[in-house]
């Protein structure tokens, strides 16, 4: 774990998901569940950052909070100031209602408190967030990554291999007792929202990093997992596909909320990490290799953070001027091309400041 390598096939996952989430946006009756791609990013996220730490830890001794957080900051908020700043001036000089409250949206995001916002509202959302609403994941993760850092490393400092794994297991379950706790219809909000209530999602791309850390390469269980990774890889991408694709997971349900709430966000969480584990230890394979193609794995790689920051702005931007024929369509053109400008101009060059050299060639996907 001293050295880590990207995995193409989580970049084209990335690519796959951002486009999920972009469809539900724009025609909902399409792709109801899509906001599922969601957790199979919050899944993705815990995996690479948890993967990033230990492998510094392994080759420093220690893991430097301070970059890590500078990198982040670095790495998120340049962007997403850029789209809030946006959305502020089309609310400032346009009469277009899809912008009004940007100002107030922008402070909640730029403080990543969109999430909370959105939790402490019981009936239907308002528009405190709105046109900016999507930011709310980015509150989870941000909200999240204050404090996984810091108990990652007091465990890998004080503990074992098999108990960092053990506790993180164990952290796996504790949203989930907590949500069955706190689960009320009138909850809804505060579940889906809150970052205590979404953190087993995060979790399980991080037991995924640190049980693979732990095995080596001759370990029979690491070549068991490698089996099994496989078996599970196609029916987890169906499953989850298939809830995109019948599943309106953010309507109330019934008894199938209920069900979806407490437990439907940990084994969405178990699905998408199973498919990790395959293209982490699988690159060979025909999903893997299918998700590595250049096209996919490059937009996920280096675009997917701005596709998701800048489509909901350009959904709102095409409702307001009532525009109907073509509109995904013109969704994805404006969307790739406002995250082209956001990579290159932004992104990219922060980038090369986080990490003090200049960049050749790709730079990092945000996981986001």
């Amino acid at each position: 774990m001293s050295r880590t390598g990207r995995v193409s096939g989580l970049d084209g996952l990335r690519t796959l998901a951002v486009a999920l989430v972009v469809v539900h946006h724009v025609e909902p009756e399409v792709l109801p569940g899509g906001a599922v791609a969601v957790d199979v990013f919050f899944t993705i996220s815990g995996f690479v950052i948890t993967r990033l730490l230990i492998a510094e830890y392994v080759r420093r001794g220690g893991i430097s909070l301070m970059s890590f957080y500078r990198r982040r900051w670095l790495r998120l908020v340049p962007a997403m100031l850029a789209v809030s700043a946006f959305c502020v001036l089309l609310a400032s000089t346009t009469d277009l209602w899809g912008f009004e409250g940007s100002l107030q949206a922008a402070g909640f995001t730029a403080a990543f408190l969109t999430n909370v916002v959105r939790a402490m509202e019981p009936g239907p959302y308002s528009d405190l967030t709105a046109p900016l609403a999507h930011t709310w994941s980015l509150g989870v993760e941000e909200q999240f990554y204050l404090l996984w850092p810091i108990v990652l490393l007091l465990l890998l400092r004080r503990a074992r291999a098999r108990t960092v794994l053990l506790c993180t297991a164990a952290l796996c379950v504790l949203p989930l007792l907590w949500r069955c706790v706190l689960w009320n219809p009138d909850a809804a909000h505060r579940i889906y929202n809150g970052t205590d209530t979404r953190a087993d999602q995060l979790l399980a791309g991080a037991l995924v990093a640190v049980a693979l850390a732990r095995l080596r390469s001759d370990d029979p269980r690491l070549a068991l997992l490698r089996t099994w990774s496989a078996r599970l890889a196609w029916p987890a991408l169906a499953l989850l596909g298939l809830v995109a694709w019948r599943i309106p997971v953010t309507e109330d349900l019934g008894s199938w909320t209920a069900a979806w709430y407490t437990i439907g966000f940990l084994a969405v969480a178990a699905l998408s990490a199973a498919l990790v584990t395959a293209l982490e230890l699988r690159p060979e394979d025909r999903l893997s290799r299918l998700l590595a193609l250049t096209p996919l794995a490059w937009v996920g790689r280096n675009l997917s953070y701005g596709i998701y920051l800048w489509h909901y702005p350009v959904v709102r931007l095409l409702a307001s001027l009532d525009v109907k024929e073509g509109r995904l369509t013109a969704t994805v053109l404006l969307t790739l091309l406002a995250a082209l400008l956001s990579y290159y101009a932004l992104e990219r060059p922060c980038l090369r400041r986080a990490r003090g050299t200049k960049v050749r060639g790709p730079v990092p996907a945000a996981a986001t």
